[in-house]
C-alpha cells in the first residue's frame, strides 16, 4: 500500500469517531516524532500491539479486501500478570472484505458500533481446511441464532456477536449501506501469533513511501 493510501483510510475513520463522538487516547493522535519523544511509552504500546492498524492482508486490492483497526487496550498472551483482554475499533468502508481467518486462543464479541450494516458469515472447517456443511450456533446478544455456512449474519447499530475460538468468519459492511464503525471486545489479541485465515494472506502490508506519515502504525513504532 502507498502511505498516502493508508493516510486517507486513518483520516477516514477520525472522521468517523468525530461524527459517533469517540475520541482515542493521547498516543492515538500522536506523530512519528511524539512517539520518538516518548520512548517508554511507545515501547509499551509496541509491545502490547496498541495503536494504529491498516492493511491490505498482502493483496493490493485495500478497496476490496481490507480494514483499518485502532487497538485501545491489550495485554499480551501467555502473560498472567497482564491484564487478559483487549478493545479495538475496526473501520470497514462500503465493498471492503475482512478474509476468513479464526482464533485458537482469543474468544471475541464484534459490535456495530456505527455507520451501516455490519454483515459476518462464518464457517467450520476439519483439520484438514475443508469446509464443514452444517449449521453453526452463534450468540447475538445472548440470543442463540443458528446460520448456514457463509450465511451473511446481519448486525445493526448496537448489536453484537460472540465469535467462538476455531470457528472461522469474515466480516464486511453489507451492500448499499454505508461505511462501518466496528468494535471487538476481547481476551488479548496477539496478531502475531493467533490469526489463522483460510487463504494464504500477509497480516501486514508493505507500504510505498508517498508521503509522511499522519500517524505511525502501531508495528512501525
Amino acid at each position: 500500500m502507498k502511505r498516502s493510501e493508508i493516510n486517507k483510510a486513518i483520516v477516514n475513520a477520525k472522521k468517523m469517531m468525530e461524527e459517533y463522538l469517540w475520541v482515542l487516547p493521547q498516543w492515538g493522535y500522536w506523530s512519528k516524532a511524539e512517539y520518538l519523544d516518548q520512548p517508554i511509552t511507545s515501547k509499551y504500546l509496541k509491545e502490547h500491539q496498541m495503536g494504529w492498524d491498516v492493511t491490505d492482508f498482502g493483496k493490493g486490492l485495500f478497496k476490496q479486501q481490507g480494514i483499518t483497526l485502532f487497538c485501545i487496550r491489550n495485554g499480551i498472551q501467555g502473560n498472567t500478570q497482564d491484564k487478559p483482554y483487549a478493545e479495538k475499533l475496526l473501520f470497514m468502508q462500503e465493498g471492503q472484505e475482512i478474509p476468513y481467518h479464526s482464533h485458537k486462543v482469543k474468544l471475541e464479541d464484534i459490535i456495530n458500533r456505527g455507520g451501516g450494516d455490519l454483515a459476518i458469515e462464518f464457517v467450520k472447517v476439519d483439520e484438514e481446511l475443508k469446509e464443514k456443511d452444517e449449521k453453526i450456533n452463534i450468540l447475538v446478544d445472548g440470543f442463540e441464532v443458528e446460520v448456514l455456512p457463509h450465511e451473511p449474519l446481519i448486525l445493526k447499530r448496537g448489536q453484537s456477536v460472540t465469535v467462538e475460538r476455531n470457528i472461522y468468519h469474515k466480516f464486511y459492511a453489507a451492500k448499499g449501506t454505508g461505511m462501518v464503525m466496528a468494535g471487538e471486545v476481547s481476551q488479548v489479541n496477539d496478531d502475531n501469533n493467533d490469526n489463522y485465515f483460510l487463504e494464504p494472506v500477509g497480516r501486514f502490508t508493505k507500504i510505498e513511501e508517498d508521503e509522511e506519515p499522519v500517524h505511525p502504525l502501531w508495528n512501525e513504532i
